[in-house]
């Protein structure tokens, strides 16, 4: 029997993609919002193909905001963006 893989929704381009191909956006339980390469860290979680022009859409239809059910800032967007730039190699 094959293994499931699982499945998330992109909140950019609303693609269903398996998980390892996507990035976690989370917000810890203090408030602050970034991006979790290896899905560990606690908090809610939204998803995001690693394309800044996906992180782009859903900041102009704001789904993160509507996932983490608080407004956000630009300069956590601009964060966002850094940290894409800067995505390890090893994570596909």
């Amino acid at each position: 029997m094959p293994k499931k893989i699982p499945m998330r929704q992109c909140v950019g381009c609303r693609e269903m993609k398996p998980k390892r191909e996507l990035i976690r956006v989370v917000r810890s339980p203090a408030g602050e919002v970034s991006l979790d390469f290896r899905g560990k860290l606690p908090g809610r979680g939204a998803y995001v193909c690693p394309d800044p022009a996906c992180l782009a859409r859903a900041r102009k239809s704001r789904a993160l905001e509507r996932a983490f059910g608080v407004p956000l800032p630009d300069a956590v967007y601009a964060a966002l963006e850094e940290q894409m730039k800067e995505v390890p190699a090893d994570v596909p």
